[in-house]
């Protein structure tokens, strides 16, 4: 099995490697709102830190999502650039890459699951990232005066919202934190952004 800091190492890479190249023709979003679509593409570059047990692992994220290819790509990467795992999503299937090994499998959950021994539930947190609850199950949600998610339920994870982009309701986050029983993780994002025609 693939070592879970070195995956993360290799994943972080990738990161770095494509913001570096220019490979993604990005904008970014001044305001920081979300779309009025329930399904809407997005990207950013951001943070993760995964705590699992007394493993305590962190590494720079990129995510472009696309929903209407039914693509995700996600890159996690290392402080100087190095590139720890790239996993993508399409409908036919995912993969991932780390250390010059390529792995498949029909979904990220499962793949993460084979590959780096925790499960990253990908579908579901394409809703939490921009502050929504998923329609797959039922979610409860807590919510401040300026009707901002604070708090959800879903799936058997916990989301607390920490930080948002503004103060208005249809604010994008920029940090969150997800937990269950097994396996917390910490999203801090830096800079949202969208992609263009």
């Amino acid at each position: 099995m693939f070592t879970f800091t070195r995956l993360l190492c290799c994943l972080f890479l990738l990161f770095t490697s494509a913001i570096l190249t220019g490979c993604v023709n990005r904008q970014i979003i001044k305001t920081a709102v979300r779309s009025p679509q329930y399904e809407a593409p997005f990207s950013f570059n951001g943070r993760i830190t995964i705590k699992r047990g007394l493993d305590n692992s962190s590494a720079s994220l990129r995510w472009v999502h696309n929903p209407e290819e039914e693509e995700d790509e996600v890159l996690i990467l290392e402080p100087m650039g190095q590139t720890i795992a790239r996993i993508h999503r399409e409908a036919q299937g995912s993969t991932l890459e780390a250390e010059g090994r390529f792995y498949v499998a029909q979904d990220v959950e499962s793949l993460t699951k084979q590959v780096l021994g925790w499960t990253m539930p990908l579908s579901l947190m394409s809703h939490w990232v921009v502050g929504v609850p998923s329609r797959g199950s039922e979610a409860d949600v807590q919510r401040d005066a300026k009707k901002q998610i604070t708090l959800m339920h879903q799936a058997g994870w916990e989301i607390k919202y920490t930080r948002y982009a503004n103060n208005s309701a249809e604010s994008l986050p920029t940090r969150f934190v997800m937990k269950n029983d097994k396996l917390e993780m910490t999203v801090v994002i830096d800079e949202w952004e969208k992609q263009q025609p």
